[in-house]
């Protein structure tokens, strides 16, 4: 199976840069994408041979979620355990033999104002993950909003404090990974650079000044079933790029 992830940051505007040919063109079996930044019936998302599900936030213009299947799956759950379904962070759907969760992770924002937000967010998705977790294998993939090692971001030393790389925020990733699921990209590519998100701020894409903030994590019960996860980054359309998982399943 081909699985793809991509954060949009607004699903009209990446739509004007060559989105349709880059979905026409991977051909994925499961494409999530984060940050739509629309409600429903704004503009004609269906597209043929897929499935469609989103989740949009009740403040226009602002996060939501939307996945595309070619397999129709079992069950689809907005948010988690009805949380969060405010802002369309999560969608889980259900298949034969895994979930796949589609996230986008709220960003503690300027000032860490947003931090307690983010680590109430933190702990219970990742307690329904585990829950999930108890019944079949997971793939949760998504924008999570935290570069996790000082590999995964350009600049480590300058960003302690800034939103994505606190010691908090990381440390929360640690905890999900030591609860029974691996970062499928570090898990294939131990020692490689590459980065999903830069700023559009600076010339940062241009420099390769970027983060690695977008991920698909799966069960270990699933890691040996990895093909490969790869990052797309010669993708343009949004300040991130698109990452991709192949598995056997």
């Amino acid at each position: 199976m081909k699985l793809v992830s991509f954060n949009v940051n607004g699903i009209r505007a990446c739509k004007s840069h060559g989105f349709d040919d880059f979905f026409k063109n991977i051909d994925a079996d499961i494409f999530s994408i984060q940050e739509t930044k629309m409600q429903e019936g704004q503009i004609d998302l269906d597209i043929e041979g897929y499935y469609r599900y989103m989740s949009s936030a009740i403040k226009k213009g602002y996060s939501g979620t939307l996945t595309y299947t070619k397999i129709k799956p079992l069950s689809v759950v907005y948010g988690i355990n009805g949380l969060y379904n405010d802002e369309g962070r999560v969608i889980t759907l259900e298949y034969d033999k895994f979930y796949l969760v589609n996230v986008y992770v709220p960003n503690s924002q300027e000032e860490l104002k947003r931090l307690d937000y983010r680590m109430e967010f933190e702990d219970n998705f990742r307690n329904y993950l585990k829950e999930l977790d108890s019944k079949k294998p997971v793939i949760m993939c998504g924008d999570l909003n935290v570069a996790h090692e000082e590999i995964d971001i350009k600049n480590p030393k300058t960003n302690m404090r800034n939103a994505g790389f606190t010691i908090e925020e990381r440390m929360k990733m640690t905890e999900l990974l030591n609860s029974g699921f691996v970062d499928s990209f570090r898990f294939k590519h131990e020692k490689e650079i590459k980065y999903s998100w830069w700023s559009y701020r600076f010339h940062a894409r241009e420099k390769n000044a970027g983060w690695r903030i977008d991920y698909f994590i799966v069960s270990n019960s699933l890691k040996d079933k990895i093909i490969d996860s790869t990052i797309l980054n010669d993708v343009f359309g949004s300040d991130h790029c698109p990452v991709c998982l192949e598995i056997d399943l």
